[in-house]
């Protein structure tokens, strides 16, 4: 059965509200709003303004942890969040994650940028996160489908990078739904985890992700890579906020990405170097 239909069928109407504010957004996007808190706000993600050229409780069933290999199986479906996942941390009695981070790259694929990423990672055998735009895996499923098979993560961010609470509910349903349709007919796999575009979340995201099946992710580096700071900057933001658990966020489309490449290729070998270990948040039940 398609996604999308199990995302009408089985998703409650509820009012919209932006509960998080951790991205920033395209200049590209006219009408984007500021993102909450100042620039460079510490340990606050989602520091930028909104405006990125040219793309784009206390229980759970579910809880995040690190895991070496992500699971091959669709899965069983998460209750319903109110904030997305911020860190990597163990599940309730699981030894800490130590000098573990997760590396996760948005907006693509991009056959300009995508390659040289994955090349990157495969030369330190690293595995990571991408967040794909429908319409750009779409076109993409060769580069989909290398991911999967290198043993990286997709996650969905949305069809076309828009404004979430700007859309209708069906029309979200519907971004959410056919991006997560593409993802499984090219890897046979649908994802388990999503993030809003310009990290503005509202109650219906994080309904219908978990109606999906995925769990909500956002980040805790932010490398404003978006904004072309300079491979240097990227760098830099990258290794100053190096720490265990932390979810390091960079562009692999959505614009000029040739300063990320390059910065990818530089702040890789000295996190490794310093004893960091690229992991990636994996879901167990309990």
């Amino acid at each position: 059965m398609l996604l999308r239909t199990a995302v009408f069928l089985g998703i409650a109407a509820a009012a919209s509200g932006v509960l998080g504010e951790e991205e920033a957004a395209d200049p590209a996007r006219p009408g984007a709003p500021a993102a909450a808190g100042g620039a460079g706000a510490p340990g606050a993600p989602g520091t930028a303004a909104l405006n990125r050229q040219g793309a784009a409780s206390s229980a759970y069933r579910l809880s995040p942890m690190a895991a070496d290999v992500p699971p091959r199986h669709h899965p069983a479906r998460p209750a319903v969040r109110t904030r997305p996942i911020l860190e990597l941390s163990g599940a309730p009695g699981a030894p800490a994650v130590g000098s573990q981070m997760v590396l996760t790259f948005d907006d693509g694929p991009d056959p300009r940028y995508t390659p040289a990423i994955l090349d990157t990672l495969a030369r330190y055998g690293v595995r990571a996160m991408f967040f794909v735009c429908g319409e750009m895996a779409t076109d993409n499923r060769d580069l989909v489908r290398r991911m999967a098979a290198e043993g990286h993560v997709i996650g969905n961010h949305t069809w076309t990078h828009p404004l979430i609470p700007k859309l209708t509910r069906p029309d979200l349903a519907s971004e959410i739904g056919r991006t997560s349709e593409v993802v499984q007919q090219a890897t046979g796999e649908a994802p388990g985890w999503f993030r809003a575009p310009y990290g503005a979340w509202n109650r219906a995201a994080f309904e219908i992700g978990a109606e999906l099946g995925m769990e909500p992710l956002a980040w805790t580096v932010d490398t404003l890579d978006w904004t072309e700071p300079g491979t240097p900057t990227i760098v830099s933001r990258v290794l100053k906020g190096a720490a265990p658990g932390v979810i390091v966020l960079s562009h692999d489309a959505g614009g000029n990405r040739t300063q990320s490449v390059q910065a990818l290729g530089e702040y890789l070998p000295q996190l490794l170097s310093r004893g960091y270990r690229m992991t990636l948040p994996g879901l167990r039940s309990h």
